[in-house]
């Protein structure tokens, strides 16, 4: 069984997503399971997770040894595990940016420890203690790292074997081998005026093959255009 524990100041935002369709047909299944680890149970002495940063500066930052405490407990939800086989994660905007390999990698683990940051950020000692793998899904800015833990976790349970109802459709995905997928049609034939392209009509598999081909070849170079006008 996959396991994620998740690490977190408002774990009433879990299972959230994670809780339906496939996902939790597959926790069902006992393909794999959830546990979160509330923050604000392991307070310091003044009552608080966080407190004001060292040098000044706007916001609150988390304490390492609330954390500690917190992450310690966390560890106990894999004791039957190799803790060397899960990947411990800390969400954070200057982490590595999260991607199709990044997830594919992932799901070859035991499972994952998750620690969500909120405010400023959290004390950076906790981070090197630990030896924690900075992870970011992108360049932009959220409330904490709630989102980013559920964006995370289905990219890659999804992954896991017997989650997806069609294996296959793993290979044929956006970002599978760096490239975005081929555009999908479905009945009716003729909508408001738009046809379904007469190649996917023709029961002609080679030519299929090659239609979606091109496509896909088509919207990833022009994503990647407007990615890298967007960057400059």
């Amino acid at each position: 069984m996959f396991k994620i524990n998740i690490i977190t100041a408002f774990p009433e935002v879990f299972p959230g997503s994670l809780d339906v369709s496939i996902l939790a047909k597959a926790r069902q299944k006992k393909i794999w399971d959830l546990n979160t680890v509330d923050l604000k149970k392991f307070t310091s002495q003044t009552k608080s997770i966080d407190d004001k940063p060292f040098g000044g500066g706007p916001g609150m930052v988390i304490r390492a040894d609330v954390l500690q405490n917190a992450y310690e407990k966390a560890k106990i939800f894999f004791e039957d595990y190799n803790f060397e086989n899960v990947e411990k994660i800390m969400l954070t905007p200057n982490g590595e940016e999260f991607n199709q390999s990044t997830a594919e990698a992932l799901a070859k683990k035991k499972g994952l420890l998750i620690i969500c940051g909120r405010y400023e950020g959290v004390d950076e000692r906790f981070i090197e203690y630990n030896n924690l793998r900075k992870i970011s899904i992108g360049k932009y800015v959220l409330c904490g790292g709630e989102t980013a833990a559920s964006v995370i976790s289905e990219a890659v349970l999804r992954l896991l074997p017997d989650v997806l109802g069609n294996e296959k459709s793993k290979l044929e995905e956006s970002f599978v081998n760096d490239m975005l997928e081929y555009p999908h049609y479905t009945k009716p034939r003729v909508w408001n005026n738009l046809s379904v392209p007469e190649v996917l009509l023709s029961g002609n598999h080679k030519e299929i093959r090659k239609w979606r081909s091109e496509k896909a070849l088509y919207f990833t170079k022009k994503i990647m255009k407007k990615n890298k006008k967007n960057d400059s």
